[in-house]
């Protein structure tokens, strides 16, 4: 074997099995796609918008991947262990055995509101989808995640910068980094690296602040490298730490906002 032969297509996902939740649009679409360009069978969930996430697979297997669609409410306390059962038994009808290698846990809910304005309504939803969910999602996984496999989750920099409006959605995300670095200490032993990607003001079109020409440009000013970030932006970070590239990193909350309120 050549020197140059041991580090070429590090970032290759070729026969890996990747889920991606809240796939179906937005920066978990683009996750989706860069994860399927990379080689690797992609699981699309999404909750209501089957529409979408049956469009992303059909093209998606138009451009030669593999995929398929899972819908599960992971705003329900039992939608973690129902999307583990349908992934498992969509891998037993694809003749691949229920196992896989890569878990993102994008989905999430946000919520704009001071604290005098969240009701103990919100505070549940919003805790539910953005922390119990990937706990549990995580915790009935782990069976079926092979060694040495990836977890990567979707957090915000509204865990490192203040945002009052965030009264509930950054502590959320606060505590999906603290479960990061626990589990990736926890899962070491298995060759088994989890880490957060922190994602800035993102355009997709649940953040129209994001995507609107004026409020962005506005957004932008406060961003060092110029503009507001583009799902692949973030696509591609995760993508990278799904890979082999990235098999020494763990435990690690990873900015992808371009610099912004640094």
């Amino acid at each position: 074997m050549s020197l140059l032969s041991e580090f070429r297509d590090p970032i290759r996902l070729d026969g890996k099995i990747a889920l991606v939740t809240g796939a179906s649009r937005g920066i978990g679409r683009a996750i989706a796609t860069a994860l399927a360009a990379r080689g690797a069978t992609v699981a699309v969930h999404y909750n209501t918008a089957s529409t979408h996430a049956e469009t992303l697979v059909a093209q998606l297997v138009a451009g030669g991947a593999r995929a398929f669609a899972l819908q599960a409410d992971l705003s329900s306390a039992d939608g973690a262990r129902l999307l583990v059962e349908r992934l498992s038994g969509a891998l037993l009808a694809h003749d691949l055995l229920p196992q896989f290698d890569i878990l993102v846990n994008n989905a999430g809910v946000g919520l704009r509101a001071r604290i005098d304005a969240v009701t103990p309504e919100d505070f549940d939803r919003v805790l539910q989808v953005n922390l119990k969910s990937p706990f549990f999602l995580i915790q009935h996984a782990l069976k079926h995640l092979k060694d040495g496999a990836r977890i990567v989750n979707v957090s915000s920099i509204g865990t490192r910068a203040a945002y009052p409006e965030m009264s509930v959605y950054g502590p959320a995300k606060a505590g999906l980094e603290a479960l990061t670095l626990s589990l990736a200490a926890d899962l070491g032993a298995r060759g088994i690296t989890v880490n957060a990607v922190l994602p800035g003001a993102t355009a997709t079109d649940l953040n129209e602040r994001a995507s609107d020409p004026v409020a962005s440009r506005a957004i932008a000013q406060t961003v060092a490298l110029g503009r507001v970030g583009e799902p692949r932006d973030i696509a591609d970070i995760v993508a990278f730490l799904a890979s082999d590239a990235a098999r020494w990193i763990t435990g690690q909350a990873i900015d992808a906002s371009g610099g912004q309120r640094l």
